[in-house]
């Protein structure tokens, strides 16, 4: 695991992993070069160009659900700029990239957020892990990817590595488009 893997799932409150076979490292060293790394990074303060957008569809989170949508902002290094909420039941057809040209990625929390904003009729286990696109009606693809509502996260914790994935997806998503 990477250190900023170790770094992202310490910001959303994971503490405890285990290394993946073949990996060599052990949870206590991937845990402490996390640790270290996010340490070295919060010391630099650097000025960064927004490397595309990120669009949230979904109830807006309240409560504790808030505090790990902050912590997920933090663990993505996204500025207030490059980030937005999204309603799913506004006129999908009035969302266009922006017009700055970046790429945009967007995230579903929920199963039924996904389905109104891609037009899929499958269940949140079956929409998770794959690249959707959003039904907005034009030739310009958005890609969405579906995860957990936030406060599901808040009550299942355990389930924050499914979260996680999604997340790493989406990102690696906005960075080959």
């Amino acid at each position: 695991m990477s250190n900023s893997h170790s770094a992202f799932l310490k910001e959303m409150g994971i503490t405890q992993w285990s290394a993946r076979e073949g990996d060599g490292s052990s949870p206590a060293e991937t845990s402490s070069a996390g640790i270290q790394t996010a340490n070295t990074k919060s010391a630099e303060v650097v000025e960064k160009t927004p490397q595309g957008c990120w669009w949230f569809f979904g109830a807006q989170p309240q409560g504790d659900a808030q505090a790990l949508f902050q912590s997920m902002i933090r663990a993505l290094g996204l500025g207030s700029q490059e980030w937005s909420w999204k309603n799913a039941s506004d006129n999908l057809k009035q969302l266009q990239a922006p017009e700055n040209g970046l790429p945009v990625v967007a995230l579903a929390f929920g199963g039924a957020v996904a389905q109104k904003i891609t037009g899929e009729r499958d269940a949140l286990p079956q929409l998770r892990e794959t690249i959707l696109a959003l039904n907005n009606g034009s030739d310009e693809e958005i890609p969405v990817i579906a995860t957990f509502d936030l406060a599901q996260m808040i009550a299942k914790p355990k389930d924050k590595v499914l979260l996680w994935q999604d997340l790493l997806l989406a990102k690696s998503v906005l960075q080959n488009i």
